[in-house]
């Protein structure tokens, strides 16, 4: 299972209520690529593939993959403001590696 802390559903929430047309729900996958071999992905879409698992917080529904159910297994995904800057944050037991720059890593 993959959880979104109160801050991260509330901030996503935010975000989709200023698009048009206001979409379904959150999707997040993991792509190949980056340093360390994956990185995360998180855009909105408007429906369930048939396959994807789906999860719902406090009415925002988030989809996902199996292949990257593989990977999120147990991740939180939090908001964080700092003052270097504010954004989506990935707790994940999976990871085995980051990179540096902690857009990618390795599971």
């Amino acid at each position: 299972m993959i959880t979104l802390t109160p801050k991260a559903v509330e901030k996503v929430k935010e975000i989709m209520s200023q698009q048009q047309p206001a979409p379904e729900g959150l999707r997040i996958a993991v792509m190949g690529g980056g340093c360390s071999g994956f990185s995360y992905s998180m855009a909105f879409d408007n429906a369930n593939t048939g396959t994807d698992k789906t999860y719902e917080y406090d009415g925002l529904k988030v989809f996902v993959d199996p292949m990257s159910l593989m990977y999120l297994e147990g991740a939180e995904v939090d908001f964080v403001e700092a003052l270097e800057g504010s954004g989506f944050k990935f707790n994940n037991p999976n990871v085995k590696h980051t990179c540096g720059c902690g857009s990618s890593f390795e599971a």
